[in-house]
């Protein structure tokens, strides 16, 4: 291999400047949003409004391979992280991306939020009978488990790498979504999933998601967290620390990819509790419209009708 270092920064200074005084063009997309369109050789972006983001990160993978053979850590690897992404499939995920021991899913269009908790909410169940096994299996292995992060937001999308070369080219995901999910599952742990503002936002009038089964009295879930790492409203999210029922999981997941939401059997006295809470938790009627400003003016940006930043 012959490679001259310096006339390889200089033409990435020059392709540099060239980006930057030629900006790109942004397509919004929506409906018709498809990878397998997006750019590579021309400066086009395509954006999408919303997009809802299911990131998970297997915890303590770089420990799991310690005293074993080769052979038993890609087992665990295979069955875990592939196990994974067989729910991200089973749930209609349109973009899954691997990343070593972790990864994410990207829902959009019709029933992307409930499509994307319900796939958390099982990769949560799945974690736990994978750990259940692993630990029967190699009882001496550090405690581990998925650790699941959830956000949503607008995003732009362009296959980044080189023209003419499939096997250099790569989506590129720029916006909210991905990051605050990640930031969102860095903050968790395998027994708790957590999920930015805008998504509990938008499954919180579903009953089958927001309170407990009737195999006991029906309560309420979730719990307010604020997720520091994340810089503005969407940090104030919710946890969920519970898992598919062995006897309702199938009904009630039904139900809500059904596009059903109301349940007769839960208390008004827990409807009540979830609106109090709702309204004693640093997210105030006034930071619930910032959020929602703060999204509008996202899209706009990325619709090319708004201000740069």
């Amino acid at each position: 291999m012959t490679l001259s270092l310096d006339d390889l920064l200089n033409e990435l200074h020059d392709r540099t400047k060239g980006k930057f005084e030629k900006k790109p063009t942004v397509v919004t997309k929506n409906d018709s949003f498809d990878v397998e369109n997006l750019p590579v050789d021309k400066a086009e972006w395509h954006a999408i409004d919303d997009v809802v983001c299911v990131y998970f990160d297997l915890k303590s993978s770089t420990n799991l391979a310690k005293g074993r053979r080769p052979e038993s850590t890609a087992s665990i690897y295979d069955a875990g992280v592939g196990g994974v992404a067989k729910v991200l499939r089973e749930f209609d995920a349109q973009f899954l991306d691997i990343q070593g021991d972790g990864g994410f899913g990207l829902f959009w269009g019709d029933k992307r939020f409930e499509r994307a908790v319900t796939a958390g909410i099982s990769i949560r169940t799945f974690s736990r009978d994978f750990t259940s096994q692993l630990d029967k299996k190699w009882p001496d292995a550090p405690s581990t488990g998925f650790k699941v992060g959830i956000g949503s937001g607008s995003l732009m999308a362009k296959r980044v790498g080189l023209p003419r070369h499939l096997e250099f080219q790569e989506p590129v995901w720029a916006g909210n979504p991905v990051n605050y999910a990640a930031k969102a599952a860095q903050q968790s742990d395998p027994e708790r999933m957590s999920v930015t503002g805008s998504v509990y936002d938008n499954i919180s009038a579903n009953d089958f998601i927001v309170f407990s089964c009737a195999c006991g009295d029906p309560s309420l879930l979730w719990e307010s967290v604020t997720l520091d790492k994340i810089p503005d409203d969407e940090k104030f999210g919710q946890s969920l620390g519970s898992y598919w029922c062995e006897n309702h999981g199938e009904e009630y997941c039904s139900a809500v990819l059904a596009g059903k939401s109301h349940r007769d059997d839960v208390p008004v006295s827990e409807r009540e509790k979830k609106n109090r809470l709702a309204e004693g938790t640093v997210l105030t009627h006034a930071a619930l419209k910032s959020r929602v400003k703060e999204r509008e003016r996202t899209r706009s940006v990325f619709a090319g009708l708004g201000p740069e930043r």
